[in-house]
């Protein structure tokens, strides 16, 4: 009992064809007209058996000049299948969520780059106060040296008086200095 098998069914199917050019609608149902187009008839040569195959293994050589066949059929004259899978492309895509997310990316690029020169004027700010603070820091201890020499030579001077003092006039000094104690160093 010999069956004949196909890939395809006998009866071709319908397929969906928008009805105006550049209109596509969100709902796939109703919004397109059916146009029919029949499947590619296999050539006899191809034929193995009796049976219609479109396996690469059951062909045989003279199948290869085929395709040139199926191409030059009246077939699917009318329909550019390329074009019709763009339009079909371009009707179920919607740019708009990645136009959205592309301006959310900008503008959050933007505020991201305004912040860091922000941080970089502050950081630049913050290195001229450092600068001011160390240069202040510096004559300040310039300063307090000076202090500190004047106050030692000072020191010695008045070191220096007191022992002449007592030297010279030993009556009057201690006179004074029973007086006057001098203050308890800390």
């Amino acid at each position: 009992m010999s069956t004949t098998h196909s890939y395809y069914p006998a009866a071709s199917l319908p397929i969906n064809m928008p009805k105006k050019p550049g209109y596509y609608p969100t709902t796939q149902h109703h919004a397109y007209s059916r146009v029919s187009i029949s499947p590619p008839e296999a050539p006899e040569s191809v034929t193995t058996s009796g049976v219609t195959s479109y396996e690469p293994s059951a062909t045989s050589s003279s199948y290869a000049g085929s395709a040139s066949e199926y191409e030059s059929s009246g077939a699917a004259s009318g329909v550019d299948l390329m074009e019709y899978m763009g339009d079909r492309l371009n009707g179920a895509f919607d740019p708009m969520p990645l136009d959205r997310s592309l301006a959310k990316q900008a503008q959050t690029s933007g505020e991201l780059n305004a912040k860091h020169r922000e941080l970089l004027e502050l950081q630049a700010l913050a290195q001229r106060r450092l600068a001011g603070v160390r240069a202040n820091f510096a004559d300040g201890m310039k300063t307090a040296k000076e202090v500190q020499r004047d106050l030692q030579w000072t020191q010695k001077r008045v070191t220096a008086l007191n022992d002449r003092a007592a030297r010279k006039y030993p009556n009057e000094y201690t006179a004074a200095s029973k007086r006057y104690p001098a203050p308890v160093d800390y």
